[in-house]
């Protein structure tokens, strides 16, 4: 399995980006997806999971602004992220939890910045 994940840039605070991870090959059927996020000098942190029955977490600092969902069907997972802040700031990774294995995208640059 592999993970592509896709959709970050540059953007100004206030603004929004939607991150998308598509996995690649054959997945189990339970499984949680995850975003992290890691920026410079600082450990990585979970910013948003979601369960294969649609339970979704979120770190404090991104609750009522990211949006976590998913589409089996796709194999895909997404990160809505609205009201962008410079701490948003990262290099940003999907992660794919399954039963047997976890598997990690290549992470995709977030910049916010004016």
């Amino acid at each position: 399995v592999q993970l592509q994940a896709s959709g970050g840039g540059l953007v100004q605070p206030g603004g929004s980006l939607r991150l998308s991870c598509a996995a690649s090959g054959s997945i189990s059927r339970i499984n949680d997806w995850a975003w992290y996020r890691q920026a410079p000098g600082k450990q990585r942190e979970l910013v948003a999971s979601i369960t294969s029955a649609g339970t979704t977490n979120y770190a404090d600092s991104v609750k009522g602004r990211f949006t976590i969902s998913r589409d089996n069907a796709k194999k895909m997972v997404y990160l809505q992220m609205n009201s962008l802040k410079s701490e948003d700031t990262a290099t940003y990774y999907c992660s794919l939890f399954e039963p047997v294995r976890t598997t990690w995208g290549q992470g995709t640059q977030v910049t916010v910045s004016s």
